[in-house]
Protein backbone atom coordinates (compact mmCIF):
# COMPACT_ATOMS: atom_id res chain seq x y z
CA UNK A 1 0.00 0.00 0.00
CA UNK A 2 1.33 3.63 -0.53
CA UNK A 3 2.27 6.30 2.13
CA UNK A 4 1.05 8.71 -0.83
CA UNK A 5 -2.86 9.85 -0.35
CA UNK A 6 -3.84 11.47 -3.57
CA UNK A 7 -7.33 12.49 -4.98
CA UNK A 8 -8.15 11.68 -8.62
CA UNK A 9 -11.00 14.75 -9.41
CA UNK A 10 -12.30 13.68 -12.58
CA UNK A 11 -13.07 10.50 -14.00
CA UNK A 12 -15.26 8.22 -15.62
CA UNK A 13 -16.25 4.68 -14.28
CA UNK A 14 -19.63 3.37 -15.45
CA UNK A 15 -18.47 3.18 -19.14
CA UNK A 16 -18.73 -0.66 -20.62
CA UNK A 17 -14.89 -1.25 -20.45
CA UNK A 18 -14.97 -0.86 -16.60
CA UNK A 19 -17.39 -3.45 -16.60
CA UNK A 20 -15.36 -6.99 -16.17
CA UNK A 21 -12.33 -6.02 -13.89
CA UNK A 22 -14.19 -2.67 -11.83
CA UNK A 23 -13.12 -4.58 -8.70
CA UNK A 24 -9.26 -4.72 -9.96
CA UNK A 25 -9.54 -0.83 -10.76
CA UNK A 26 -10.50 -0.63 -7.07
CA UNK A 27 -7.90 -2.37 -5.74
CA UNK A 28 -5.22 -0.90 -7.43
CA UNK A 29 -6.42 2.94 -6.90
CA UNK A 30 -6.43 1.72 -3.75
CA UNK A 31 -2.89 0.26 -3.41
CA UNK A 32 -1.17 3.53 -4.87
CA UNK A 33 -3.07 5.47 -2.23
CA UNK A 34 -6.23 7.07 -4.26
CA UNK A 35 -8.44 7.99 -0.68
CA UNK A 36 -10.73 9.79 -3.04
CA UNK A 37 -12.26 10.20 -6.52
CA UNK A 38 -15.11 12.40 -8.12
CA UNK A 39 -17.07 10.76 -10.78
CA UNK A 40 -18.02 13.28 -13.59
CA UNK A 41 -21.59 13.28 -15.14
CA UNK A 42 -22.25 13.81 -18.58
CA UNK A 43 -25.46 13.43 -19.06
CA UNK A 44 -28.52 13.34 -16.56
CA UNK A 45 -29.65 9.55 -17.85
CA UNK A 46 -26.15 8.52 -15.72
CA UNK A 47 -27.30 9.99 -12.61
CA UNK A 48 -29.21 6.57 -11.27
CA UNK A 49 -26.00 4.33 -12.27
CA UNK A 50 -23.46 7.43 -10.37
CA UNK A 51 -25.44 7.31 -7.31
CA UNK A 52 -25.14 3.56 -7.09
CA UNK A 53 -21.93 3.29 -7.71
CA UNK A 54 -21.16 6.11 -5.29
CA UNK A 55 -23.21 4.16 -2.89
CA UNK A 56 -20.54 0.81 -3.59
CA UNK A 57 -17.65 2.25 -3.30
CA UNK A 58 -17.17 4.83 0.43
CA UNK A 59 -14.39 6.92 -1.39
CA UNK A 60 -15.94 8.24 -4.67
CA UNK A 61 -18.52 11.20 -5.16
CA UNK A 62 -19.70 12.28 -8.08
CA UNK A 63 -20.97 15.53 -9.97
CA UNK A 64 -24.52 15.72 -11.68
CA UNK A 65 -24.67 17.73 -15.02
CA UNK A 66 -24.92 17.90 -19.19
CA UNK A 67 -21.65 17.83 -21.19
CA UNK A 68 -21.56 20.60 -23.74
CA UNK A 69 -21.21 17.46 -26.32
CA UNK A 70 -24.97 16.61 -25.21
CA UNK A 71 -26.36 19.99 -25.32
CA UNK A 72 -29.15 19.22 -27.54
CA UNK A 73 -30.37 16.73 -24.87
CA UNK A 74 -31.15 19.84 -22.70
CA UNK A 75 -34.46 20.60 -21.80
CA UNK A 76 -36.88 23.01 -20.17
CA UNK A 77 -37.13 20.60 -17.13
CA UNK A 78 -33.49 19.68 -17.29
CA UNK A 79 -32.49 22.21 -14.41
CA UNK A 80 -35.36 21.11 -11.97
CA UNK A 81 -34.02 17.03 -12.34
CA UNK A 82 -30.65 18.36 -11.73
CA UNK A 83 -31.59 20.08 -8.56
CA UNK A 84 -33.41 17.56 -7.25
CA UNK A 85 -30.44 15.02 -7.71
CA UNK A 86 -28.04 17.62 -6.62
CA UNK A 87 -29.83 18.10 -3.32
CA UNK A 88 -31.08 14.66 -2.20
CA UNK A 89 -27.67 13.22 -2.14
CA UNK A 90 -25.05 14.01 -0.08
CA UNK A 91 -22.37 12.64 -2.37
CA UNK A 92 -22.94 15.10 -5.03
CA UNK A 93 -20.67 17.68 -4.74
CA UNK A 94 -20.26 19.85 -7.75
CA UNK A 95 -22.72 20.31 -10.40
CA UNK A 96 -20.89 19.71 -13.99
CA UNK A 97 -19.06 18.71 -16.62
CA UNK A 98 -20.75 21.74 -18.47
CA UNK A 99 -19.04 24.20 -20.59
CA UNK A 100 -18.16 24.59 -24.04
CA UNK A 101 -16.66 22.62 -26.90
CA UNK A 102 -16.25 24.32 -30.35
CA UNK A 103 -13.34 21.49 -31.43
CA UNK A 104 -15.99 19.05 -32.31
CA UNK A 105 -19.48 21.15 -32.46
CA UNK A 106 -20.56 24.41 -33.25
CA UNK A 107 -23.95 24.81 -31.90
CA UNK A 108 -22.56 27.61 -29.91
CA UNK A 109 -26.15 28.65 -29.04
CA UNK A 110 -27.44 25.30 -27.45
CA UNK A 111 -24.28 24.69 -25.95
CA UNK A 112 -24.28 28.26 -24.11
CA UNK A 113 -27.91 27.75 -23.46
CA UNK A 114 -27.46 24.31 -21.61
CA UNK A 115 -24.37 25.99 -20.01
CA UNK A 116 -25.71 29.13 -18.58
CA UNK A 117 -28.67 27.93 -16.58
CA UNK A 118 -26.22 25.08 -14.62
CA UNK A 119 -23.91 28.21 -13.83
CA UNK A 120 -26.77 29.88 -12.06
CA UNK A 121 -27.70 26.63 -10.23
CA UNK A 122 -24.12 25.57 -8.62
CA UNK A 123 -24.49 29.05 -7.29
CA UNK A 124 -27.74 29.12 -5.78
CA UNK A 125 -26.56 26.03 -4.29
CA UNK A 126 -23.19 26.88 -3.22
CA UNK A 127 -21.82 24.00 -5.66
CA UNK A 128 -19.02 24.14 -7.88
CA UNK A 129 -18.62 23.65 -11.16
CA UNK A 130 -16.56 21.35 -13.36
CA UNK A 131 -15.68 23.32 -16.79
CA UNK A 132 -15.09 21.51 -19.92
CA UNK A 133 -13.70 24.20 -22.58
CA UNK A 134 -12.14 22.73 -25.94
CA UNK A 135 -11.45 25.90 -28.19
CA UNK A 136 -13.51 28.10 -26.35
CA UNK A 137 -11.79 29.61 -23.49
CA UNK A 138 -12.61 33.41 -25.14
CA UNK A 139 -16.43 32.93 -24.85
CA UNK A 140 -15.87 30.71 -21.74
CA UNK A 141 -14.19 33.65 -19.91
CA UNK A 142 -16.87 36.32 -21.62
CA UNK A 143 -19.18 34.27 -19.83
CA UNK A 144 -17.63 33.87 -16.59
CA UNK A 145 -16.73 37.27 -16.20
CA UNK A 146 -20.21 38.35 -17.10
CA UNK A 147 -21.48 35.90 -14.01
CA UNK A 148 -18.96 37.45 -11.60
CA UNK A 149 -19.78 41.34 -12.65
CA UNK A 150 -23.67 39.85 -11.08
CA UNK A 151 -21.57 38.45 -8.24
CA UNK A 152 -23.00 35.27 -9.37
CA UNK A 153 -20.15 33.29 -11.07
CA UNK A 154 -19.17 30.00 -8.60
CA UNK A 155 -16.58 28.48 -7.58
CA UNK A 156 -14.90 25.80 -10.43
CA UNK A 157 -12.34 24.02 -12.06
CA UNK A 158 -11.35 23.91 -15.38
CA UNK A 159 -10.96 20.17 -15.94
CA UNK A 160 -8.30 18.41 -18.19
CA UNK A 161 -6.72 21.81 -18.96
CA UNK A 162 -5.41 22.28 -22.19
CA UNK A 163 -5.07 26.18 -22.63
CA UNK A 164 -2.57 28.75 -22.52
CA UNK A 165 -0.62 30.15 -19.66
CA UNK A 166 -2.81 33.80 -20.54
CA UNK A 167 -5.92 31.41 -20.65
CA UNK A 168 -4.91 29.81 -17.43
CA UNK A 169 -4.29 33.80 -16.13
CA UNK A 170 -7.57 34.49 -16.49
CA UNK A 171 -9.33 31.82 -14.97
CA UNK A 172 -7.22 31.83 -12.21
CA UNK A 173 -8.33 35.61 -11.89
CA UNK A 174 -11.71 34.44 -12.14
CA UNK A 175 -10.72 32.06 -8.89
CA UNK A 176 -11.11 29.06 -10.81
CA UNK A 177 -8.99 26.20 -9.96
CA UNK A 178 -6.96 24.38 -12.96
CA UNK A 179 -7.06 20.09 -12.92
CA UNK A 180 -4.19 18.70 -14.78
CA UNK A 181 -4.86 15.19 -16.42
CA UNK A 182 -2.24 12.93 -18.61
CA UNK A 183 -2.08 15.21 -21.18
CA UNK A 184 0.44 16.99 -19.01
CA UNK A 185 2.97 13.94 -19.83
CA UNK A 186 2.47 14.33 -23.22
CA UNK A 187 6.05 15.44 -24.64
CA UNK A 188 4.86 17.68 -26.81
CA UNK A 189 2.31 19.47 -24.52
CA UNK A 190 4.33 22.49 -24.23
CA UNK A 191 1.93 24.96 -23.27
CA UNK A 192 0.20 22.58 -21.16
CA UNK A 193 3.89 21.81 -18.78
CA UNK A 194 4.05 25.49 -18.80
CA UNK A 195 0.85 26.03 -17.01
CA UNK A 196 1.81 23.60 -14.90
CA UNK A 197 5.11 24.94 -13.54
CA UNK A 198 3.22 28.41 -13.23
CA UNK A 199 -0.39 27.58 -11.44
CA UNK A 200 -0.16 28.46 -7.76
CA UNK A 201 0.42 26.24 -5.13
CA UNK A 202 -2.93 26.56 -3.73
CA UNK A 203 -5.05 26.45 -7.07
CA UNK A 204 -4.63 23.03 -9.24
CA UNK A 205 -6.08 19.66 -9.14
CA UNK A 206 -4.59 16.44 -10.91
CA UNK A 207 -7.08 14.31 -12.36
CA UNK A 208 -7.25 11.32 -14.72
CA UNK A 209 -10.15 11.60 -17.26
CA UNK A 210 -10.31 7.64 -16.92
CA UNK A 211 -10.99 5.83 -19.14
CA UNK A 212 -9.59 8.51 -21.71
CA UNK A 213 -5.98 10.39 -22.14
CA UNK A 214 -4.28 7.73 -20.00
CA UNK A 215 -0.70 9.23 -19.03
CA UNK A 216 2.68 8.23 -20.34
CA UNK A 217 3.92 5.51 -19.67
CA UNK A 218 0.46 4.31 -20.28
CA UNK A 219 -0.37 6.49 -23.36
CA UNK A 220 -2.84 4.42 -25.34
CA UNK A 221 -4.06 2.24 -22.77
CA UNK A 222 -7.68 2.29 -21.22
CA UNK A 223 -6.83 5.37 -18.41
CA UNK A 224 -7.82 4.11 -14.85
CA UNK A 225 -7.47 6.42 -11.37
CA UNK A 226 -4.57 4.31 -10.15
CA UNK A 227 -2.58 5.91 -13.55
CA UNK A 228 -2.96 9.73 -11.24
CA UNK A 229 -0.03 8.95 -9.42
CA UNK A 230 1.57 9.18 -13.11
CA UNK A 231 0.45 12.89 -13.14
CA UNK A 232 1.31 13.84 -9.79
CA UNK A 233 5.00 12.51 -10.82
CA UNK A 234 4.92 14.06 -13.58
CA UNK A 235 4.17 17.45 -12.02
CA UNK A 236 6.34 16.62 -9.25
CA UNK A 237 9.31 17.11 -11.99
CA UNK A 238 7.83 20.10 -13.71
CA UNK A 239 7.75 22.03 -10.58
CA UNK A 240 11.45 20.85 -9.43
CA UNK A 241 9.63 19.10 -5.95
CA UNK A 242 8.66 15.73 -4.93
CA UNK A 243 5.54 13.66 -5.64
CA UNK A 244 4.58 13.67 -1.78
CA UNK A 245 4.26 17.63 -1.92
CA UNK A 246 1.96 17.50 -5.12
CA UNK A 247 0.07 14.97 -3.70
CA UNK A 248 -0.31 16.78 -0.62
CA UNK A 249 -1.28 20.04 -2.04
CA UNK A 250 -3.68 18.94 -4.60
CA UNK A 251 -5.59 17.38 -2.39
CA UNK A 252 -5.75 20.03 -0.09
CA UNK A 253 -6.75 22.12 -3.03
CA UNK A 254 -9.44 19.21 -4.15
CA UNK A 255 -10.86 19.44 -0.70
CA UNK A 256 -10.87 22.61 -0.40
CA UNK A 257 -12.89 23.22 -3.87
CA UNK A 258 -15.59 20.09 -3.09
CA UNK A 259 -15.68 19.53 0.15
CA UNK A 260 -15.85 15.61 0.43
CA UNK A 261 -14.59 16.30 4.25
CA UNK A 262 -17.76 18.12 5.34
CA UNK A 263 -19.76 15.17 4.07
CA UNK A 264 -21.09 13.14 6.60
Amino acid sequence: MSDIELIDSHCHLIFENFEKDLEEVVSRWRSKGVKKLLHACCELSEIPKLQGISRKFDELYYSVGLHPLEASKWQYSSINKLKNAAQKDKKVVAIGELGLDFFKNDNTKKQIDALVPQMHLAFELDLPVIIHCREAANDMIKICNELSKQGKCPKGVLHCWTGTPNEMKQFLDLGFYISFSGIVTFPKAYEIHECAKIVPSDRYLIETDAPFLAPVPHRGKRNEPAFVENVAKFLANLRSTDLNKIATESSRNAEDLFKFSLIK
